[in-house]
C-alpha cells in the first residue's frame, strides 16, 4: 500500500530545496541537459563558463548571455532534484535538453521532438501532481514550447510535436510494454520528462524540451543510432537551439 500523495499537495516540504545551503540567486533562463556529451559540447561551444559542482552534475552560468546550464542528469528523481534546486537559485523558464528512443518508424536518428505530452511510467510525477488513473500525462508549457518549435523551424529544421512515454526502467522496455505504450499514442521514449513537467507545473515554472531520436524501438530488435551522422549533427544543433533560446528568453526578461 502506497501513501496517497495526491492528498497532501498543497502542503510544504519539510525538506527545502538545497536543504541549508545559501542559494545565490541564477539567471532566470535555465537549460537542463541530461548527456554528458552535449554538456561537453556546449561548454566548449559558448565560450568561457563560470562551473561549479551541483549534486552529482555541474551548474554552469554564462554571464553574457545571462543564461545557466546543469547537467548531466539521469532519471526522474535526480532530474527533478535538480529542478527544484534550479528554481529555488531563481530560474524561472526551463528548457530540457535530451535524447530518446523512437517506438514508431517515421522517427530516425537525429530527428528532433519536442513532447506535446509525456506519459507518465515513472514514481516521481505523482508526488507533484493528481494523475489520471487510466491514462497519467503530463504536459510542458504551450508557449515555450512555441516559441521553441519556432526557433528550429526559422533555423530550417524540422521538429515534431508528439507525445512520448516516459520510463523509470530502461533494461524494462519489453515488446509488449513498447507495443502498449504506442497503442496510447507514444511516438519515443526517455527517462524524464513526465516527472520534469509534473514538478515545474507545481511550481508555476514554464518548461518545455527538445529530444533527439538516438535510436529505435520500433522493430523487432533495438536499433541503436548513436554513432551516426545525421544524429551526431542533429545533437549539435539541438545543443545549439536551446541555448539560443534561453539568452533569447534572458534578453527578454
Amino acid at each position: 500500500m502506497s501513501y496517497p500523495t495526491w492528498s497532501d499537495l498543497s502542503s510544504s516540504s519539510i525538506v527545502p530545496p538545497l536543504g541549508a545551503r545559501q542559494a545565490p540567486q541564477l539567471h532566470p533562463a535555465a537549460v537542463m541537459v541530461s548527456a554528458e556529451p552535449d554538456v561537453r559540447f556546449i561548454r566548449s561551444s559558448i565560450g568561457k563558463l563560470a562551473s561549479q559542482s551541483f549534486f552529482n552534475s555541474t551548474l554552469m552560468t554564462d554571464d553574457h548571455g545571462g543564461i545557466c546550464i546543469a547537467g548531466p542528469y539521469i532519471g526522474a528523481p535526480y532530474g527533478t532534484m535538480l529542478l527544484e534546486s534550479l528554481i529555488a537559485k531563481g530560474a524561472r523558464q526551463i528548457i530540457v535538453l535530451g535524447w530518446c528512443g523512437a517506438l514508431n518508424n517515421n522517427l530516425g536518428p537525429g530527428d528532433l521532438i519536442i513532447p506535446d505530452l509525456a506519459i507518465c511510467d515513472e514514481g516521481t510525477s505523482r508526488h507533484y501532481a493528481a494523475l489520471d488513473a487510466d491514462l497519467p500525462v503530463t504536459r510542458p508549457d504551450e508557449n515555450l514550447s512555441r516559441a521553441l518549435a519556432d526557433m528550429i523551424r526559422k533555423k530550417g529544421e524540422t521538429v515534431h510535436g508528439l507525445p512520448i512515454w516516459t520510463t523509470d526502467a530502461i533494461y524494462r522496455e519489453t515488446r509488449e510494454k513498447v507495443d502498449w505504450f504506442m497503442d496510447k499514442g507514444a511516438a519515443a521514449v526517455e527517462m524524464e520528462c513526465s516527472a520534469l513537467f509534473a514538478a515545474a507545473a507545481f511550481q508555476g515554472i514554464p518548461i518545455t524540451a527538445l529530444l533527439v531520436v538516438s535510436d529505435s524501438l520500433a522493430s523487432p530488435d533495438w536499433r541503436p543510432g548513436f554513432k551516426q551522422k545525421q544524429f551526431k549533427t542533429m545533437r549539435r544543433f539541438a545543443c545549439r537551439s536551446v541555448v539560443d533560446l534561453a539568452q533569447s528568453l534572458s534578453h527578454d526578461q
